[in-house]
């Protein structure tokens, strides 16, 4: 690892879009540390992606469980001493269009444990690292699902209260960071990975173009906001 190159880390990575915002971040010469709960298929991808002679390693890490996400921090802060850029990417989708007050009450929470939660304490564990040198980009992955006005109609409505949730998280810690820290929410669109299925549009390579642009923003970018294909648009 050159001592010049930031450190990104994704969770989540070892497939779809994670996998592909791995890759990318390699090829645009970060080190990347790819994360996901399981080992074999983590290590399987981060071997995946340096057979192409990129740098990529792996760390496992369950967003679902806080003790986790603790070990992979210290594991990270070990091996590299700081993480430049921190992607939350690692989610779940579990509702089957039922409506809020009828459907199995344990998709609710395990849709809020991953999506939410999950995101909530990486950040806590990972944000101590860019703070101690006063620099860092945090970018959630959230989904036009999450904005205010997808409140009113019913239907996936776990997805939806987990990343308006996480919407809200991203202010909030927006509010309370200094230095040059900046997080930021974006929508990636309806993306043909395993979750969005072989019907969507987009391609996970499209899809991580629009959230990477966030990894590179100056000091003066924003902060707390949501955006969309690199265009702002409402919480």
């Amino acid at each position: 690892m050159s001592v010049n190159r930031k450190i990104a880390l994704v969770t989540g990575g070892n497939r779809g879009v994670g996998y592909e915002l791995c890759k990318q971040l390699a090829l645009r010469g970060y080190t990347v540390i790819l994360t996901s709960r399981d080992a074999e298929k983590g290590h399987e991808a981060a071997q995946k992606l340096n057979d192409s002679a990129l740098d990529v390693s792996f760390v496992q890490m369950d967003v679902d469980t806080p003790e986790s996400i603790r070990q992979a921090a210290i594991t990270v802060n070990e091996r590299y001493g700081r993480v430049d850029v921190l992607i939350n990417n690692a989610g779940v989708y579990l509702d089957e269009n039922e409506g809020m007050l009828t459907m199995d009450p344990s998709i609710l929470k395990q849709t809020m444990t991953t999506n939410f939660f999950g995101a909530y304490h990486v950040i806590r564990s990972f944000i101590p690292l860019m703070q101690k040198q006063g620099y860092g980009r945090v970018i959630n992955v959230s989904s036009e699902y999450g904005a205010l006005s997808e409140m009113s109609d019913q239907g996936a409505g776990a997805y939806k209260l987990s990343k308006f949730a996480l919407n809200g998280l991203t202010q909030l810690v927006a509010a309370e960071i200094k230095g040059d820290i900046k997080i930021n929410a974006v929508d990636p669109g309806w993306v043909r990975t395993d979750m969005g299925g072989p019907s969507a549009p987009r391609t996970p390579k499209q899809a991580a173009e629009s959230i990477l642009w966030l990894a590179t923003i100056g000091p003066e970018g924003s902060n707390g906001e949501f955006f969309r294909d690199g265009k702002r648009i409402d919480w």
